[in-house]
């Protein structure tokens, strides 16, 4: 799916099925808008750009790590070939879950667990989308990474974080580009504050 292609997508997909508490009038603001359980739904802007540098293709093998509401996984979904979401939060992944059925995602597998330390048994990933900020970059996203593969993530302390590219080369070398700083909640487990 190309950018254009995204960004229709993107802009047809009603952000307020994604929301089921008194936040839902809010939806077409671009805010990071509250959830339940401590979490967010993102931005729209800072969702499609993240979109846009991750840049998954039809066939890439996603990992993202906070599902949420779901949002960002429909987005993934219509863009790549398999996507494996991880929610720590049981309640939020069930409904999650119903809604992505009901827009009849049929390639979309979910886990209930601890997302920062990714989904071993299906790696390597082309891509990896992180929605919650890591005190640092974890080992074992990076480790299941693929060759060519990208990942986004925000990195840094619990107020202010950069938003960075990861990118590995077929030869598994490691390059990080910073694109700018961003305000996340945190990456629950061995990578958070």
């Amino acid at each position: 799916m190309g950018q254009q292609e995204l960004e229709s997508y993107f802009h047809t997909l009603d952000r307020s099925f994604f929301i089921d508490n008194d936040m839902k009038k809010y939806a077409d603001l671009d805010k990071p808008l509250p959830i339940g359980f401590g979490q967010t739904i993102s931005q729209p802007s800072l969702v499609l750009e993240m979109k846009r540098l991750l840049s998954p293709e039809k066939d890439s093998k996603v990992l993202e790590i906070g599902t949420g509401s779901g949002f960002q996984t429909a987005i993934l979904a219509k863009m790549s070939g398999k996507v494996f979401t991880v929610e720590r939060i049981e309640e939020l992944m069930g409904k999650a879950k119903k809604r992505l059925e009901a827009l009849n995602f049929s390639n979309i597998c979910y886990k209930v667990g601890d997302g920062s330390k990714g989904w071993q048994e299906h790696a390597p990933y082309d891509r990896i989308m992180v929605t919650a900020a890591a005190r640092v970059l974890p080992d074992e996203l990076v480790n299941q990474l693929a060759a060519g593969g990208r990942m986004v993530i925000p990195v840094g302390p619990q107020y202010l974080q950069e938003l960075k590219l990861i990118t590995k080369t077929d030869d598994n070398d490691i390059n990080i580009e910073s694109i700018g700083m961003v305000r996340f909640v945190e990456l629950k487990g061995q990578y958070g504050w």
